[in-house]
């Protein structure tokens, strides 16, 4: 299940539980919407490392190429 599924997924039980009284629902939707969060926070901090291994990977190719250059001009 997606992040924000468990996140609108928790909201729900946690507003029914508040609503009926029943504590153990409201916790249920409390720790759902908290993982949704987690899930979300993970995926980001994924995709911002991604973005670092692709700009490294082309600055080690620009100074590949940069060597390559300078030992064919000798």
């Amino acid at each position: 299940m997606g992040a924000k599924s468990d996140q609108v997924k928790g909201q729900a039980k946690e507003t029914v539980g508040k609503l009926t009284g029943d504590e153990d629902l409201e916790s249920e939707g409390k720790a759902d919407r908290r993982a949704g969060d987690a899930k979300e926070k993970l995926g980001d901090a994924k995709d911002e490392v991604e973005k670092v291994i692709d700009k490294a990977e082309d600055k080690a190719e620009e100074v590949v190429d940069k060597a390559k250059d300078a030992l064919h001009r000798k």
